[in-house]
């Protein structure tokens, strides 16, 4: 375990006080949707085709729960990375959602106001003394209605103590033979299927029983490839489309190497690929192999916030358009790295009728990797309709 001490002393003045709301310059569109459900692996029709849209629930395309995050300017973790801590890195350690049923549709401006929340040092296996920090992202549309709060905890951590105390042992991706991918392809489709099922139907509170385990969702493998996709449909990554915060990341305390002018509004009208996490800055740890090892990750890795993504659109798949994921708390343990198959389960836990008189289905949910790695856990609270 390493002694190294971590200096937080700085965060505490920023913790309450809100910073600099996250608003993208332009109304969306429905191709901002569209985007963002093709990067996060998530066929769902509501999502992105018009016609199918057009005879649902809403008449029109619908941005999934998830896609709040991708209108952020900093995928959610502005509010949980404030304040300096020398010499460091860090990756996402979970999320926490409340939704209050107002949807994201294409026209509405999106506005995040971002208040720091709390933080806790505490003794990790993976870099000695780590700082568990959160902050509250609240996202509102053009009309004032209150659509989510999500809750982020970054882990926060000295970069050197990482590198000299990860694990380097698997530096190279797996290698998956043709037919271990046909079986994949075919495995990954018995959820889509699933949907395509349901359809524009309902999925009846009354007929989910405790003990119930949902279809088995497959994504991956992972690569390079699919992560910069993904983080290409966070609209904060695109030139001149956000109204960028600017945030100098070495005052974060980020390492000189890895600090770059991500989010710098006056360098992105000089020489924007110097503001890109894809190439520069520190982001850049989860496309680039050497990068990852930089801060202890022994090869590319995926996207916490993805992540996030991932298990609400897993369990709002699910519930169908007649239902909503109305709370879920999720806590991550491990990256998804490239070669890396992702699957989730989730079974259900309780059945209730909450104090709003919301008909509520409770459920654990786990996220791991074909090696059994455990990825995520979460408990999640979905509302579905009655008969």
């Amino acid at each position: 375990m390493s002694d190294k001490s971590l200096d937080c002393s700085d965060l505490d003045q920023y913790m309450g006080k809100p910073i600099a709301p996250a608003k993208m310059k332009e109304p969306l569109h429905n191709n901002d949707i569209r985007r963002w459900v093709q990067a996060m692996h998530y066929p769902n029709l509501m999502h992105y085709d018009h016609d199918f849209a057009a005879e649902g629930r809403y008449g029109r395309i619908v941005a999934p729960q998830s896609f709040a995050v991708g209108v952020d300017d900093g995928h959610g973790a502005g509010p949980a990375c404030v304040g300096c801590i020398p010499d460091s890195h860090l990756i996402f350690g979970g999320d926490e959602w409340w939704f209050y049923g107002p949807r994201i549709f294409g026209g509405d401006e999106i506005t995040n106001e971002k208040v720091p929340f709390d933080y806790a040092v505490k003794q990790t296996g993976f870099a000695g003394p780590t700082c568990f920090q959160r902050g509250d992202n609240n996202y509102y549309n053009q009309n004032g209605d209150f659509i989510a709060k999500q809750r982020s905890t970054a882990i926060r951590y000295a970069r050197d103590s990482a590198v000299e105390m990860g694990s380097m042992d698997n530096t190279e991706d797996p290698v998956w033979t043709a037919e271990e991918l046909k079986e994949l392809e075919t495995k990954k489709y018995e959820y889509i299927k699933m949907m395509h099922e349901l359809g524009h139907g309902k999925r009846y509170w009354d007929d989910v029983k405790v003990g119930d385990e949902l279809p088995v969702r497959i994504i991956g493998p992972h690569s390079v490839a699919s992560f910069t996709t993904e983080w290409r449909a966070y609209l904060f990554t695109i030139w001149g489309g956000t109204h960028r915060p600017g945030m100098d990341m070495a005052s974060f305390g980020f390492t000189e190497e890895f600090a770059g002018h991500e989010n710098d509004p006056v360098m992105e009208r000089d020489n924007p690929e110097w503001t890109d996490g894809a190439y520069f800055g520190p982001s850049r740890g989860h496309l680039f192999p050497e990068w990852a090892r930089r801060v202890g990750m022994p090869r590319g890795y995926g996207y916490g916030a993805s992540m996030g993504a991932w298990i609400l659109d897993y369990l709002a798949g699910w519930a169908g358009e007649w239902g909503q994921v109305v709370h879920s708390k999720a806590s991550y343990r491990g990256p998804a790295f490239t070669g890396d198959i992702t699957i989730m389960q989730a079974t259900v836990t309780d059945k209730t009728v909450d104090d709003e008189g919301r008909n509520i289905i409770q459920v654990d949910y786990k996220m791991r990797s074909q090696t059994g790695t455990v990825m995520a856990t979460a408990t999640a609270e979905v509302e579905l309709p009655t008969r």
